[in-house]
């Protein structure tokens, strides 16, 4: 009745995810008590797990990308910790638990952590600065988060449950076939992203449709922010290459369940064939994570050196080009397959190619900061330190891309630094930056800025201290995912590395005690006026945080910075633009269709893990009834009347009457 569930899946003879099992256990059970006798069970239901505000989920995916980023560095502290250790010794962890400790690393970080961040703010932030409501399908908004929290359940639960996968964070055949990975750690892998795969290719539909059909009045594609159009690009990146995951991870899971064999080579499949397809994902993977970063410099280089973006049209065209690009270059993953001197030459011109749009956009910040008047605040840092950082991952990733070198370091921990160079030095200070430039949007106060710029400093002495290091190493030889090792001359890089990792926790502590101090202190950190940086896009334009409806008013865009061309009139005239005629508003009406469909597919997924056919049919069943409750639904709105949309409005006229009836003209 529970296939191949027992008693035996519990790693009762391994005291570390078991212990770690237990405690993030008492804790949830804790945080749940506590919602319960408080009473803000009722709250959370109406007004975050139900809801289809795009506002909301968006600080619901940030939140989960932050208690993820959690998980993932412990993983990363547990295998620096390892290898300084482990000089002729064994260490304190097994291989078989190292294996999947690295496995599920690099698998929270990409799919868990940098994705629903960079999904999180494009969902916050989107639809404010196109100057709309909301985006096109609210409710299947709702689906893509939870399906995204079953993908993450399912990851997490076999840390007591079973094993995670001990292949490396992607499923490489033959190992990952069922004769060498006869376990449930693949099929963990294969079910929970392939869920959560779908959930982020319904993401990328609904934001590709947002951004085509349902721009403000006048705002012509050229008059978009530039994190808008690197939020198309991602978004049409996503809906080209995850049909692509899907689609290798189902070949997977017949291969494995059915006995298929498109990946098995002893029986007529080809192993390389999962090679091809994965990295054709995975290589428009890697500019689906920085382009919306590269969208957040440009938000903030801009607002804080207080000048237009530089070149705008020429970063859109350098976005769009590094779009196109992104499919062409996957075979430099693996030059060392023997595809041909021919093959890899193509494909490592292709690499140094793509990398000339991205120099682009760092000289147009350059320029942008140029002749400024720069404000060097924790966004600003995350900004600047990004450019010293991602440069240098740049040149790495150009290095290897000239195959006879890619030869000598493949597999190498040079690789590894190169790696954490673009995605901590790019992704995650994008993800920082846009976290602190758009909090006092979402929750009406800022950040506390000494410990923001704490957090950067530990952050960027951390990452060079931990990566610098394995550069080192990588060119002395070093292989990755070494779970012990016997040259002796690695180890005081190893042991840099691991300062270089307690340093970046100390940022992360830093982080958490900025968010407590500016909680403790939101009164003297508020934001009145809806506009703390003097912002030049249209999200400012609105309070802090937003209301429901976003805009009381949907604006009429006129030219590319429209909300700083009516600001600067109501500097020069000391006064607002009239009062607008207000009408009533209907707003997309909560619904737990998501929460629901992610129960459901949590049934699904772990019950096809473990061979629980019936359960599975059940959790279907429970699916299609979901879809069926939601199609027949009667009321899809609610309306918000035009007295109660004029009130709200009059708040945030008022606070901004009082600030430019006494500011002078800037400049």
């Amino acid at each position: 009745m529970l296939g191949k569930l027992s008693l035996a899946a519990i790693p009762l003879d391994q005291p570390i995810p078991l212990f770690a099992g237990a405690f993030v256990g008492l804790v949830l059970l804790g945080v749940i008590a506590w919602i319960v006798i408080a009473g803000h069970l009722p709250y959370l239901w109406r007004e975050w797990i139900t809801s289809v505000d795009h506002k909301r989920i968006g600080i619901m995916y940030v939140l989960f990308a932050l208690v993820m980023l959690l998980r993932g560095f412990t993983d990363a502290m547990m295998m620096r910790s390892q290898q300084a250790l482990a000089l002729d010794a064994p260490g304190y962890l097994p291989p078989e638990h190292y294996n999947q400790i690295f496995s599920a690393h690099g698998t929270i970080m990409i799919f868990f952590v940098a994705m629903p961040f960079m999904i999180g703010l494009m969902n916050f932030v989107l639809p404010l600065q196109l100057g709309v409501r909301d985006v096109a399908f609210p409710t299947l908004n709702s689906v893509s988060f939870w399906l995204t929290c079953t993908g993450a359940l399912l990851v997490n639960l076999s840390l007591v449950v079973g094993e995670f996968q001990r292949t490396g964070w992607l499923p490489y055949p033959p190992l990952s076939e069922i004769t060498y990975s006869p376990g449930v750690g693949v099929d963990y892998w294969l079910w929970a992203l392939s869920i959560s795969g779908i959930g982020t290719l319904m993401t990328g539909i609904n934001f590709v449709t947002t951004i085509l059909k349902m721009r403000a009045p006048g705002m012509s594609y050229l008059r978009m922010p530039m994190f808008c159009w690197t939020a198309l690009a991602t978004n049409l990146l996503i809906v080209a290459a995850f049909p692509i995951l899907t689609a290798v991870s189902a070949m997977l899971i017949l291969d494995r369940y059915l006995g298929f064999h498109f990946f098995t080579d002893t029986a007529g499949g080809n192993s390389m064939l999962f090679m091809s397809l994965i990295w054709a994902w995975g290589h428009p993977e890697v500019y689906i994570l920085i382009l919306p970063a590269f969208g957040i410099f440009s938000e903030v280089v801009s607002t804080f050196s207080g000048k237009p973006l530089f070149g705008y049209r020429s970063m859109v065209l350098a976005t769009m080009a590094i779009c196109m690009l992104a499919f062409m270059v996957w075979l430099h993953h693996f030059f060392t397959m023997g595809a041909g001197a021919d093959v890899n030459g193509i494909f490592g011109v292709m690499s140094m190619i793509i990398a000339v749009p991205t120099g682009v956009k760092i000289f147009n910040w350059l320029f942008t900061m140029y002749g400024g008047r720069v404000r060097v605040s924790a966004a600003m840092l995350w900004s600047i330190g990004f450019m010293l950082t991602f440069v240098v991952g740049g040149m790495t990733g150009v290095m290897l891309a000239i195959p006879p070198i890619d030869f000598v370091l493949h597999n190498s921990t040079f690789l590894i630094a190169h790696f954490h160079n673009v995605i901590i030095g790019g992704v995650l200070f994008g993800a920082f930056a846009g976290y602190t430039y758009w909090f006092p949007k979402a929750f009406g106060f800022r950040l506390h800025e000494g410990w923001g710029k704490a957090a950067f400093w530990c952050w960027q002495i951390g990452f060079w201290l931990a990566f610098g290091p394995l550069y080192v190493t990588g060119l002395d030889g070093m292989t990755r995912r070494l779970q012990h090792y016997d040259v002796p001359e690695w180890r005081p890089w190893l042991l840099v590395a691991l300062l270089g990792a307690v340093t970046i926790l100390a940022g992360i502590g830093c982080q958490i005690v900025q968010l407590v101090v500016s909680i403790r202190h939101r009164d003297a950190l508020r934001d009145t006026t809806g506009d703390p940086w003097d912002g030049r896009s249209l999200e400012w334009s609105t309070a802090s945080p937003p209301p429901a409806f976003n805009f009381a008013v949907l604006p009429d865009v006129h030219g590319e910075e429209p909300y700083w061309t009516v600001k600067e009139r109501a500097r020069e005239q000391h006064a607002i633009p009239d009062r607008p005629r207000y009408a009533a508003i209907a707003v997309p009406r909560n619904s737990p269709t998501g929460v629901v469909c992610a129960f459901f597919a949590t049934l699904i997924g772990f019950s096809m893990i473990w061979h629980i056919w019936w359960l599975a049919i059940a959790g279907c069943v429970g699916a299609y009834l979901t879809f069926v409750v939601f199609a027949w639904r009667d009321r899809t709105e609610d309306e918000i009347p035009a007295d109660e949309v004029a009130r709200i409005d009059a708040e945030n006229r008022a606070a901004r009457r009082d600030i430019y009836a006494t500011m002078e003209t800037v400049r």
